[in-house]
């Protein structure tokens, strides 16, 4: 329906209108194009000094097809990769513990107060943290791995044991042997391709979009790039509000946000309003017996308009995408209090702390 070829097999640029292509069953066949896409996404970020083996060293790759429960788990970092996986192992009955050089759980972006209960949720279901400290090193000697990490701020040094080490420091452009000195595309300090406000590189009939270059590295943001820069190539507008992408953590409970958090709005020096309503005071949440979290709206003061949403529980991920298309639309906590939501849903909680954001006072609060 789309009408696109695939063509599979590796592909390198070998001139600003030509990919050569090295099919699997070993030819070879070039392709003449008036365009390039660069979506050859992101890779994982190795550890220096700790080679993965995908069998008791994984990434987040061999994490997903470990062959029995470990007894003991150590993850290297405490963002959303290594809480998603370290979650899902711990609930399967192994000890897990994360070293996380940062002072909070949930990576970059995440808000402060969402974080802290994040990281207060998962230690109540065993989950274990050692916050501000970094890893050294990590020896194998008879199946068993020993870490040593680093106090980041007193230098206290201590030696953990594991039969199972995850790395999951994060992910890196893939842009190795794609042919992009070939048209002289040179890349950032990290990795990045450089493109311009359509996705355009310094090479105008190349483009590029995704985890290859600057942003989150988010499916749905690749997405939205990909479709907007092939309708800019056929000569359509181009536009995408990066304060309206959505971010979502899968674990028990579940973590989401878009817009800004508080700590970008100090530091922007913009007076804001907070709303904030528990999942406790939820018809829908507390049927399922899954009451623990909270949503919060945050609004600029004079304005009302929604600036960011944060939520912890329930069906977050879900209940994120009526807030981004609020914000899109330059919704205000009045607006979103004013539209009526099913009940028993647990979308009414978003509602309610946009009324308490508002006007401070939502319905189903004493």
């Amino acid at each position: 329906a789309n009408k696109v070829t695939g063509v599979k097999g590796h592909g390198t640029i070998s001139s600003p209108n030509e990919v050569t292509v090295n099919k699997e069953d070993g030819s070879t066949e070039t392709i003449n194009t008036r365009n390039i896409l660069i979506a050859s996404g992101s890779e994982v970020t190795p550890f220096p000094g700790i080679t993965i083996n995908e069998e008791n060293i994984v990434s987040s790759t061999g994490a997903l097809s470990l062959k029995q429960v470990p007894k003991k788990m150590i993850v290297i970092g405490a963002g959303v990769i290594g809480l998603e996986l370290g979650s899902v192992w711990q609930r399967l009955g192994a000890e897990v513990t994360a070293v996380e050089f940062l002072g909070h759980v949930g990576g970059m972006g995440i808000d402060a107060e969402v974080s802290k209960n994040f990281q207060r949720s998962l230690t109540k279901q065993g989950f274990k943290f050692l916050l501000n400290t970094k890893v050294t090193g990590a020896k194998e000697n008879g199946g068993t791995i020993t870490v040593s990490v680093e106090g980041a701020k007193d230098g206290k040094k201590q030696d953990l044991e594991c039969d199972v080490l995850l790395v999951a420091i994060g992910r890196r452009p893939f842009t190795k042997n794609l042919g992009l000195e070939n048209v002289g595309l040179k890349t950032d300090d990290r990795g990045r391709v450089e493109v311009n406000d359509r996705y355009q590189t310094s090479v105008p009939s190349i483009f590029a979009i995704g985890d290859v270059i600057q942003g989150p590295m988010l499916a749905h943001k690749a997405e939205d790039e990909g479709i907007i820069c092939v309708e800019g190539i056929a000569g359509g507008p181009v536009h995408l509000d990066y304060n309206c992408i959505p971010s979502v953590v899968y674990t028990h409970p579940e973590v989401a946000w878009v817009g800004q958090t508080e700590e970008q709005l100090k530091e922007k020096k913009i007076a804001y309003k907070i709303g904030k309503f528990p999942f406790a005071a939820n018809s829908r949440a507390k049927t399922n017996n899954d009451q623990e979290g909270f949503v919060k709206a945050i609004s600029d003061k004079e304005t009302d308009r929604l600036l960011g949403v944060h939520i912890i529980g329930p069906n977050a991920g879900e209940m994120i995408a009526e807030a981004t298309l609020a914000l899109e639309y330059g919704a205000s906590c009045e607006d979103i209090a004013r539209v009526c939501h099913p009940h028993p849903t647990l979308s009414e909680a978003f509602r309610e702390a946009n009324l308490a954001a508002y006007c401070g006072k939502p319905i189903n609060s004493i």
